[in-house]
């Protein structure tokens, strides 16, 4: 399977099942084109379709360069995944990460929260340092022999709980070495309560810390007010511009969520990068249609355009030495994740777990407060088997959207969250979400060719 397209003055061809990228010229970007819609083409046919434009020499070396790819493998390949299937299904797995809501509540009451302002279909709670324990005990006899181990503290908002995050933190640390362990901690905070103390702490035990912004001041006050409907722009603008330097620009990222307040996001995005952030994401918002901030189909043309425009000004940033990192311009076309990755994606329900404050277990943190995806608790255990079972057969080979899609190997099937969410099934696609995400890719990828060009 192969995909192709052209952005801007490139020619760009995907060899799927390998994983090859291709940068080619106009006459053989036409040639596999017409290979790919008619397997049986001869050099003849397409010496005959091509030299009316380009001379018989220019069309046979084309054709010859084509087919000494296709058989070195990166050019037609077949699909070696489908065959792994059986194997990926029955394989065993180890929990890795641990999502702690360390944090029911919130200081702030962002418009389009999943959680509620925190509460996730309950009341406002905190999780005592005795769950915490209890988590990272499970976290040991679940993990298996794998050493590296990821937990992250999420709410709400986690500083509201920060003496129990440090508490957990030391707790978890002082197992490392009996266990033959090493933690890895990150963070989510929305940057209200911080200060000079818990940013140092964070710097010294926080691998990766994310802190929340949605851009231009007036877009982010309309979503991001506090409890009394004030913006919260002016007061964490600076914090956060502190932190990120703090960390040398490195092990952090400003997230962001765009709505249909914000279809131009792109220009929030470049107003994090002028405000000096060098790590950036922004996502795009995922809510029930009726909600005015919703995003629809119709602004699909829109958020396209937008992707595409922020790729080509990444390109005038990096010229004026002003170059940052875009989190879904980020691609990584020499080794990528492992075929399980690529299969299912984030592993959630089986690697990848969320614990509630008083121990539940669920399968990711967008399920929290669901009861039917309950799967356990910390103190006993995983006890929902058939639940998990169906997030470990989560695959893009399951999911009817995702079979043929050229994309599946570099999304791993999306979201099953939103999936759920939008369609109250975990196998469903999200279309709109698939829409930008092919373009994100394409955006990615091109940029990637465009660095490896310059760098030759």
């Amino acid at each position: 399977m192969i995909y192709l397209y052209k952005m801007d003055d490139l020619y760009i061809v995907l060899d799927i099942f390998s994983g090859s990228v291709h940068v080619v010229d106009e006459l053989s970007y036409q040639i596999i084109s017409s290979i790919d819609k008619t397997v049986d083409m001869t050099k003849e046919m397409i010496n005959k379709e091509y030299t009316d434009k380009y001379t018989e020499v220019e069309v046979s070396e084309a054709y010859d360069e084509i087919m000494v790819l296709k058989e070195s493998g990166m050019l037609f390949t077949e699909d070696d995944y489908k065959y792994v299937l059986t194997d990926y299904k029955n394989r065993s797995t180890v929990v890795k990460a641990l999502c702690l809501h360390v944090a029911h509540d919130c200081n702030l009451a962002c418009r389009y929260c999943f959680a509620g302002e925190g509460e996730y279909h309950g009341e406002r709670s905190m999780m005592s340092f005795e769950v915490g324990k209890q988590a990272i005990d499970f976290l040991i006899e679940n993990s298996a022999n794998r050493r590296n181990l990821e937990i992250d503290f999420f709410g709400g908002e986690p500083l509201m709980n920060f003496g129990v995050v440090k508490e957990i933190v030391a707790y978890a640390k002082s197992l490392e070495e009996a266990n033959n362990k090493n933690f890895r901690f990150t963070l989510t905070t929305n940057g209200v309560l911080l200060d000079d103390d818990n940013m140092a702490f964070m710097n010294e035990h926080m691998y990766n810390v994310v802190l929340s912004i949605d851009g231009r001041k007036k877009i982010h006050d309309l979503m991001r007010p506090t409890s009394n409907g004030k913006g919260s722009y002016d007061t964490i603008i600076q914090k956060l511009k502190k932190f990120a330097d703090s960390r040398n620009q490195e092990n952090y990222y400003v997230r962001g969520t765009f709505t249909h307040n914000n279809l131009d996001f792109a220009e929030d995005v470049l107003h994090l990068a002028d405000e000096g952030f060098k790590q950036i994401s922004i996502e795009p918002v995922v809510a029930p249609l009726n909600m005015s901030y919703a995003l629809h189909e119709t602004d699909a043309p829109k958020l396209i355009e937008q992707y595409e425009y922020l790729a080509m000004k990444k390109l005038d940033y990096i010229k004026e030495g002003k170059d940052f990192n875009f989190f879904h311009f980020a691609v990584d076309l020499t080794q990528g994740p492992c075929v399980a990755k690529r299969l299912s994606g984030c592993g959630a329900g089986v690697e990848y777990l969320a614990v509630a404050p008083e121990g539940d277990l669920y399968p990711c943190h967008q399920y929290v407060g669901i009861d039917e995806f309950i799967l356990g608790h910390v103190d006993t255990g995983l006890k929902n088997y058939e639940r998990q079972e169906v997030f470990k057969s989560c695959n893009v080979y399951a999911k009817e959207g995702c079979r043929d899609c050229w994309a599946r190997f570099y999304c791993s099937g999306g979201c099953s969250a939103n999936a759920y969410n939008l369609h109250n099934d975990l196998l469903a696609t999200y279309e709109l979400g698939c829409k930008l995400e092919k373009k994100r890719l394409e955006c990615a990828i091109f940029l990637k060719a465009k660095e490896m060009l310059a760098d030759n």
